[in-house]
């Protein structure tokens, strides 16, 4: 092994070591940070040149993406999210109905947008009128992070991973959802089921909380009064993306387009929608691309691949790629493990992709660490003044996860 080659190596492991920890320890650098810098070291240390790297970037998952988060901000700020939470809460003094909106809203938003900012924007208005009514709203956010998890594994756009995978091996729109949506659709009843089932105290009794739990008035958000023509325009752009993935034009350039004409607004400030993008984890998306590149040209993805058949057979094998990805997604989150997966196994079929896509986005739901939509409802709660443990979203999210996979593993054989 060359000197080149174990530098590699050694960027790509601290790399995943930091994915898995969230950050290096004594620095203030997050997953997007660690991505950035170890693209950097690659190019630094003379693995890839500047070309290299960037024909290592896909860049049409990356539109789609920004394209989707465009979409998603215009019904962030027609108000939306704020009108979908108000109207849960509404039923507060039912909890099941309650629980039970959430897992339709943010399962069925999750479908058409991306997960990680339909959480982002729901969670402090759940948050707020939940704790006005003075109830536990652990087991009503791990229902929104868990279901917007599973509703988003439906489709080709409904998260990050997705996303990437569809652009990856060109498929159909269509067909995505035929193999996809049914585990999905299991996947959400398995939410609420559990969820019912494991805080079943909280959905008989008012909770009693103390007040070191409930949110400072300071923390809770001003609403946003619902805009019909705003939220019209989404419904539109919606759509025509949708549209547009279904017919042969060009998902990049056609989802580029919707967005561009989104931003043509009298009354929206360009500024503040593409503030709302979420600029960090497209670079996440590009510093991956480019160190998984990096590791794939010193030829050490072909060992691994024959490692892994020696030692457990065919790696893309239903029985091996479930308990693979539950692993992977765990340790270092569904969207790094994906990226890896797709460039240790890059002639995967559709049948495979269809099951690559449901499997590790499901197994994001088995711990918090394991999907970055977990990671955003338990900062934003933070933030409105509660906390969503490690372990209360173990006690819902492991059960959930073993069923849902088991479902959708039987789904695919």
């Amino acid at each position: 092994m060359s000197r080149l080659t174990v530098v590699v190596v050694v960027i790509f492991t601290v790399t995943y070591l930091g994915m898995a920890l969230g950050r290096i320890p004594g620095l203030q650098v997050d997953r997007s940070g660690i991505a950035v810098v170890a693209a950097a070291a690659v190019l630094a240390t003379g693995a890839l040149s500047e070309r290299q790297a960037l024909n290592a970037i896909n860049g049409h998952t990356l539109i789609v993406l920004f394209a989707l988060m465009v979409v998603s901000a215009q019904f962030a700020a027609a108000g939306l999210y704020d009108a979908c939470a108000r109207w849960l809460v509404a039923f507060v003094y039912n909890p099941t109905v309650v629980l039970a909106g959430i897992v339709t809203v943010a399962g069925g938003l999750s479908t058409v947008l991306a997960n990680d900012v339909v959480v982002f924007a729901m969670t402090p208005v759940l948050c707020s009128g939940l704790a006005g009514q003075g109830r536990d709203p652990r087991p009503f956010l791990i229902a929104l992070a868990t279901a917007s998890n599973a509703g988003s594994a439906a489709t080709p756009i409904g998260n990050p991973q997705n996303i990437l995978i569809g652009q990856s091996g060109d498929l159909e729109f269509a067909s995505f959802v035929q193999a996809c949506a049914p585990p999905a659709l299991a996947a959400l009843a398995i939410v609420f089921v559990s969820i019912r089932f494991l805080w079943h105290t909280e959905f008989r009794t008012r909770s009693s909380h103390d007040s070191a739990t409930r949110p400072s008035p300071g923390a809770r958000p001003e609403p946003i009064a619902l805009g019909r023509w705003q939220t019209g325009k989404g419904i539109l752009a919606v759509l025509a993306v949708v549209a547009i993935f279904l017919t042969p034009v060009e998902a990049g350039l056609g989802a580029l387009s919707v967005a561009a004409a989104l931003l043509l607004s009298r009354r929206l400030a360009s500024r503040d929608m593409l503030g709302a993008v979420d600029w960090p984890l497209l670079l996440l998306f590009s510093g991956l691309f480019v160190v998984v590149e990096a590791i794939t040209a010193t030829g050490l993805d072909a060992s691994a691949f024959a490692l892994l058949e020696r030692r457990v057979g065919d790696p893309t094998a239903l029985p091996v790629l479930g308990p693979l990805l539950l692993g992977l997604s765990n340790l270092v989150g569904n969207v790094p493990a994906v990226i890896l997966l797709l460039g240790l196994f890059p002639e995967l079929g559709s049948d495979e992709l269809h099951a690559l896509a449901v499997l590790s986005t499901l197994a994001g739901n088995f711990l918090l660490v394991g999907s970055l939509a977990n990671l955003i409802v338990a900062e934003r709660a933070a933030q409105c003044g509660f906390r969503l443990g490690f372990a209360a979203f173990a006690r819902a999210g492991i059960p959930i996860t073993l069923l849902s996979m088991t479902v959708a593993t039987l789904w695919f054989l």
